[in-house]
């Protein structure tokens, strides 16, 4: 059974429009499956079709010019209405304005085209395709998904029902996940050995392809101990100083491989929340990574969790992703908060001039625990509703007049 794709169903809904459907997003994290899906439906629904990648050898004469290319289109579809899939689109040379140029004669086609995470494909092709195109990130394997998949999609629309009746098995594929993350083929080998070899895989055709090759970096020795670094501090404060003294090169290049990393997909940087300059920090981020699994391997300690306590800010790193996919529907935009005198709120989720402090505790809770840093926030800017994501407990309770709720992750 393939593993579903939530993406999917956006991607239908938008194939009526003329606009280029942009498919981006980490190496390895199923565009091109999701593509032969869209293809597949399309041709079972009696449509046009035709894929082609500069992955194939025999498609790249296609790509050397924009005639070649629609010849070859209207060899399948002649004058007719069409959908044309273009996979790897970061391979072809000033794709951007290759694809602007197709997209201007004004084809009676409609195209749907992937790329992985390159810079070349986040700026040049998203700046030549301004009002174009509509762009959709498919990330590695969401909890949501991997949990789906798991359960043969038996309790798809009741998952909050599944974890409080299955607690056993459900703390099972919650410890799976947070050892293994989403990558796709990750997902579907059996055994740690293999697991293994796959996300390594992965890990080195990042460092060697997006890294290496496309952004021309020099020291990929130093690229790659950032990454590590980077995932040793996962959810902590990042002190640019510290970290460019510790590689060895200077802080403007650390901060260029740091936004590279970002730009491939690999982490996300979060900025501070803050109202008053004077007490609280304002300059210093915090990362975590797309990738549960990414930052596990870069750590080495890939698979090697076993116990609940060992995964405080793996945990963290997956209620990051849990508020993201709730933040990106409605524009809320996801900080932190620290103070000067060490108060800190794990997440601030930022919504216009309405404010949610999130409070993450990877444990069991006994009963209502709330923070003081927590408190200090309330106390600081009266939220109407704060939260403290834990693993099964349910409860809320009033301070002043926030009201604190208490939630499980996988009500999320």
């Amino acid at each position: 059974m393939p593993i579903k794709r939530y993406l999917f169903d956006d991607l239908i809904t938008h194939l009526p429009k003329k606009e280029i459907s942009l498919i981006v997003g980490p190496r390895q994290a199923g565009k091109t499956t999701l593509m032969l899906q869209l293809q597949d439906y399309l041709n079972r629904k009696g449509e046009k079709t035709v894929f082609l990648s500069l992955d194939f050898e025999r498609d790249l004469p296609h790509f050397m010019t924009q005639s070649a290319l629609l010849d070859r289109v209207r060899l399948e579809f002649g004058k007719s209405k069409g959908y044309v899939f273009l996979d790897e689109i970061q391979r072809k040379e000033n794709a951007g304005l290759f694809l602007k140029g197709i997209y201007d004669m004004q084809t009676p086609y409609k195209f749907v085209i992937s790329g992985s995470g390159s810079v070349e494909l986040k700026e040049k092709v998203h700046e030549s395709l301004a009002g174009r195109k509509r762009m959709f990130e498919l990330k590695t394997i969401s909890l949501k998904e991997f949990i789906n998949f798991k359960t043969d999609y038996k309790y798809e629309d009741r998952l909050n029902k599944y974890f409080q009746v299955t607690k056993a098995e459900g703390m099972n594929l919650l410890m799976e996940y947070l050892n293994f993350g989403g990558y796709p083929r990750v997902i579907l080998e059996e055994t740690l050995d293999e697991k293994l070899k796959i996300i390594d895989e992965i890990y080195r055709s990042y460092i060697e392809k997006d890294i290496s090759y496309l952004l021309k970096v020099e020291r990929i020795d130093a690229f790659g101990h950032l990454i590590r670094l980077l995932a040793g501090q996962t959810g902590n404060m990042i002190n640019f100083n510290e970290l460019s003294s510790t590689l060895g090169i200077s802080v403007q290049t650390l901060k260029n491989y740091v936004a590279y990393a970002e730009k491939t997909f690999i982490i996300k940087r979060l900025t501070p929340y803050f109202r008053n300059l004077r007490k609280e920090i304002s300059k210093s981020p915090v990362m975590y990574f797309n990738d549960i699994g990414m930052r596990n391997f870069a750590v080495r300690h890939f698979g090697r969790y076993t116990i609940l306590s060992e995964l405080g800010f793996v945990f963290q790193n997956l209620v990051y992703h849990l508020l993201s996919e709730k933040a990106q529907y409605d524009g809320s935009i996801i900080h932190f908060w620290r103070t000067k005198d060490k108060a800190e709120v794990d997440f601030v989720v930022n919504k216009g001039d309405e404010v949610l402090p999130v409070e993450v505790k990877c444990r069991e809770l006994k009963g209502k625990e709330t923070g003081r840093s927590l408190r200090g926030f309330i106390n600081r800017y009266n939220p109407a509703e704060a939260w403290v994501v834990n693993i099964s407990f349910y409860d809320e309770e009033k301070i002043g007049k926030t009201r604190v709720r208490f939630i499980p992750f996988y009500e999320l």
